[in-house]
């Protein structure tokens, strides 16, 4: 128990570092808007308005926002800002919890449970399969991980690099071959050998580029034929610290292969973790995991109550 306890506080302290910037700018700055004894006008709206800006919440998010603290205020009859923070917070959550859905790995009596993972070069996505396959095989699940991203030989090393520290089977083809192909083999492996889960690294170049787009739908689209249902995920990596961007490659990536999740990465403390809140908000996608390290254990379950807890921990 004292052990589990423990664990459960190292988990809080390292998300509660990761959003360290978005505590000075959102709440921080809220904190200095919210003081005792000032009154609510719209110059205190207007200035919140500002700061959930500037923590990278987005308009929409910002706009629901705003919206429900003002009907909270005037339902509750508060009339001191220092009581406005905790509906803020409420708010927040109300906008995150619906989208809380950690990757979930259902044997049907087909095998396997594909996961292709998908998002633009540098996000993160390959260290985050190497996360994963080390998560699911220290629950015993036998795991395959494929190295469809072909045109780039580093990610490869490195994707078997962390398959191996899984102890993971590694599918991989030369250098240049056709993505499409690396992922049957995986599928085909996975069949006959009756593992329980398949990670499909995938390229990621630009995903303002047409052709990269028909390249992973033609992915889909063989992984599919092979076993039917499949993949039966499709988890989008998003990096934090790209901001407003990431709900551009979001929209992209969503409106070609229909997203089912997205791991954020890289809240490290360098990151406006009000993009989260954004994402939320304008994509209505679930959201799986978050990265707050570099660390095995660094990438972790999203959730929400947790997220928000740790965002406003240092004034409430």
């Amino acid at each position: 128990m004292k052990k589990g306890k423990k664990e459960k506080g190292g988990i809080f302290q390292r998300l509660r570092r990761g959003l360290a910037r978005t505590q000075g700018l959102l709440v921080g700055g809220a904190d200095d808007l919210l003081r005792p004894g000032r009154g609510l006008d719209e110059g205190l709206y207007e200035e919140l308005e500002e700061v959930l800006i500037v923590a990278d919440v987005g308009v929409e998010a910002t706009t629901r926002l705003i919206e429900g603290v003002r009907r909270e205020v005037k339902k509750k009859g508060i009339t001191d800002a220092s009581e406005v923070l905790p509906l803020l917070r409420q708010e927040v959550l109300e906008i995150l919890q619906p989208y809380e859905a950690p990757l979930a790995i259902e044997r049907t009596g087909d095998y396997p449970f594909v996961v292709m993972v998908i998002g633009v070069n540098g996000t993160g996505k390959t260290t985050t399969i190497g996360k994963l396959a080390h998560r699911f095989g220290s629950q015993r699940k036998r795991v395959v991980v494929a190295a469809a991203d072909t045109f780039r030989a580093a990610a490869i090393e490195q994707l078997e690099i962390w398959s191996d520290r899984a102890g993971a089977h590694f599918v991989r083809h030369g250098s240049g071959a056709d993505p499409s192909a690396v992922a049957f083999d995986a599928v085909k492996t996975a069949q006959a050998k009756k593992y329980d889960l398949v990670f499909i690294d995938t390229a990621g170049r630009l995903h303002t580029k047409e052709n990269l787009m028909e390249e992973l739908k033609k992915v889909k689209r063989i992984i599919g034929r092979e076993l039917p249902g499949a993949p039966h995920e499709i988890l989008l990596v998003l990096d934090a610290t790209t901001g407003q961007n990431a709900i551009a490659q979001a929209r992209t990536f969503h409106e070609a292969l229909e997203v089912t999740g997205i791991a954020l990465t890289k809240l490290d403390g360098t990151a406006k973790g009000g993009i989260i809140v954004a994402i939320a908000q304008e994509l209505g996608v679930p959201l799986q995991f978050v990265g707050v390290g570099e660390g095995v254990e660094d990438l972790q379950d999203f959730r929400a109550e947790s997220f928000v807890d740790a965002l406003f921990s240092q004034t409430t």
